[in-house]
């Protein structure tokens, strides 16, 4: 299972998993039944665990086997600093746990890239100069053309998402969202707390990492600080979100504020995203930008905005469609069970909402 150089990465991922999970080795130990002392041997690599050992870990610290078993890829947007003993805070912990769901979730879809189910679209990245905020919007403009997006909003980010070579993830996670990149897979996880402006702003930020790429995976804007690479991200974001051009070549009509809101609610943004673009545009200036984004306009006055019409993306939404379908692609196959089909579909549906069928004999 394990090759014998490969105990001590197995004992750092469990090391990792349980101050994560704000337990103690003694506290570790107790849920497994093994010795306090056993933990440690296993932690420092000088003990092998068997395979029951090995899903009782998993089980207590609410982890993939596979998260215990190999390390996270190196090319991370949100990198948690490795915990230990001294820097065991509540804010490392909640960095670490979203690490592992970034982690599971890459695992569960190479799963369906193995089981052949799902054809991942290339991770597109942006071949033109990245060095500055014009730049980036630069690139989500050729993105928006590339998918023939245009001016006009982008119904669903996940979709988008996926066909810019990204699979997103929107959980029940801490923290705002991380992606990363494994060899010619790319994933990002979305938090499903805030408002679903604020989930787009997030997945747009994730994708613009992948297009852009980061102080992890290239020499993208070395020179700059890391403040500045994630305002070139947010940059990227904003403009993929709601282009400047949706300003551009009109005057607003009426209220200024009632314009920015219609325009937030048609390109389905945060209220703050859709003033910043509107500064950036001229329509305002930066004390009427501070003086608006005082007050958050009630979610009435978006719905108001839009003909009161229904807005999914990244609510009831929470994995990719095309992941979907190799999904349930590889359940009619008898690849997964039902009970791992609904693990995938990470809440999407339940048990019940599948037929029937013997399974005694099936994979995991």
């Amino acid at each position: 299972m394990v090759e014998d150089s490969d105990w001590t990465t197995v004992g750092e991922q469990i090391r990792q998993a349980r101050l994560g999970a704000g337990m103690s080795q003694a506290e570790l130990a107790t849920r497994i039944g093994l010795d306090r002392t056993m933990i440690a041997k296993v932690e420092a690599g000088g003990r092998r665990v068997d395979a029951l050992e090995l899903i009782r870990l998993a089980t207590a610290l609410d982890v993939p086997i596979d998260y215990l078993l190999h390390r996270r890829p190196a090319v991370i947007s949100h990198r948690a600093e490795p915990l230990a003993e001294d820097n065991d805070t509540e804010a490392a912990r909640r960095s670490q746990r979203l690490d592992i769901t970034l982690s599971a979730w890459l695992g569960d879809v190479r799963q369906m890239i193995d089981a052949g189910t799902l054809r991942p679209n290339a991770p597109m990245r942006y071949t033109g100069r990245a060095g500055s905020e014009a730049d980036a919007r630069a690139a989500a403009r050729w993105l928006r053309e590339a998918h023939g997006a245009g001016e006009e909003p982008i119904p669903t980010l996940m979709e988008f998402s996926e066909r810019s070579g990204q699979y997103v993830l929107v959980g029940d996670l801490p923290g705002d969202g991380a992606s990363l990149i494994d060899g010619d897979i790319a994933v990002a996880v979305v938090s499903a707390n805030g408002d679903p402006g604020r989930r787009r702003a997030t997945a747009a930020h994730e994708l613009g990492h992948l297009v852009l790429g980061d102080e992890y995976s290239s020499d993208l804007a070395v020179h700059l600080s890391r403040a500045d690479r994630e305002a070139m991200i947010n940059a990227f974001a904003a403009e993929l979100l709601l282009p400047l051009a949706a300003f551009t070549g009109r005057t607003p009509e009426g209220n200024l504020r009632e314009e920015i809101i219609r325009l937030a609610a048609r390109y389905r943004t945060s209220w703050s995203l859709a003033l910043r673009q509107a500064e950036q545009a001229g329509w305002l200036d930066a004390t009427t930008r501070r003086s608006l984004s005082q007050v958050t306009p009630p979610q009435a006055e978006f719905m108001d905005a839009v003909g009161w019409s229904p807005q999914p993306d990244l609510s009831a939404v929470r994995v990719p469609p095309g992941y979907s379908h190799a999904v349930m692609e590889a359940w009619r196959r008898d690849l997964v069970t039902s009970s791992r089909a609904v693990e995938l579909l990470h809440g999407q549906i339940t048990r019940d909402d599948l037929p029937p069928r013997d399974e005694a004999d099936l994979p995991l």
